[in-house]
């Protein structure tokens, strides 16, 4: 079984977190996984219940979290499945991109713009930058962010001069996605979606 739920993700990044910060209080942990302080509180005593943490009190309210050896096996399970999961999530990802170029090829692309920023744009890119198209640029939504894999990032108010024939939406952000379909120039260019490849 190498399938990972969100709490086994959890759980992995609590085990990560103590390991690389023994003293930590939970409150800190909660904002750092950006969960609510009762859950983390919750999952703290489940791995403690479970042999894969100790708790040590020091001197006040200063809690030190220690992994056990059976905690370090557990962090490792889970590593090795969070691996396998995203490694298998990348190569559905890598599919239906070439899956969507043999549909810019039939449509006669040559340029495309990538509307996003994040991790799924710099796979896009790394995967399209091995194949003979173009790439004009990103339209980021990170304003402190000015180029990625060297290549210029724009705002989506600076788009409306570039050359580009397509659009790939390599986000699944829900505002970013809204944004890309109210765009009036951009609805008359074809827009790929990574999941109706």
């Amino acid at each position: 079984m190498n399938k990972i739920s969100s709490s086994d993700l959890i759980s992995l990044k609590i085990l990560e977190s103590i390991e690389k910060e023994p003293v930590i209080t939970q409150r800190d942990l909660a904002s750092e996984l950006d969960i609510a302080l009762g859950l983390t509180n919750a999952y703290i005593k489940r791995l403690y219940k479970k042999g894969y943490i100790k708790v040590k009190n020091l001197s006040g309210k200063k809690i030190k979290y220690i992994l056990t050896v059976k905690g370090f096996t557990e962090k490792a399970k889970l590593t090795y499945r969070y691996m396998h999961h995203s490694f298998e999530h990348i190569k559905e990802i890598k599919s239906a991109i070439e899956k969507n170029y043999q549909k810019m090829l039939q449509d006669n692309v040559r340029k495309i713009l990538i509307w996003g920023d994040g991790e799924l744009a710099e796979l896009c890119f790394i995967i399209l930058s091995r194949l003979p198209i173009e790439i004009t640029g990103f339209v980021s939504f990170n304003k402190d962010i000015k180029q990625l894999n060297q290549t210029k990032l724009y705002r989506k108010d600076e788009i409306d001069n570039l050359d580009f024939d397509a659009v790939l939406a390599a986000t699944f952000d829900e505002k970013e996605l809204a944004q890309l379909q109210s765009m009036d120039n951009i609805n008359k260019k074809k827009t790929y979606y990574l999941w109706q490849s």
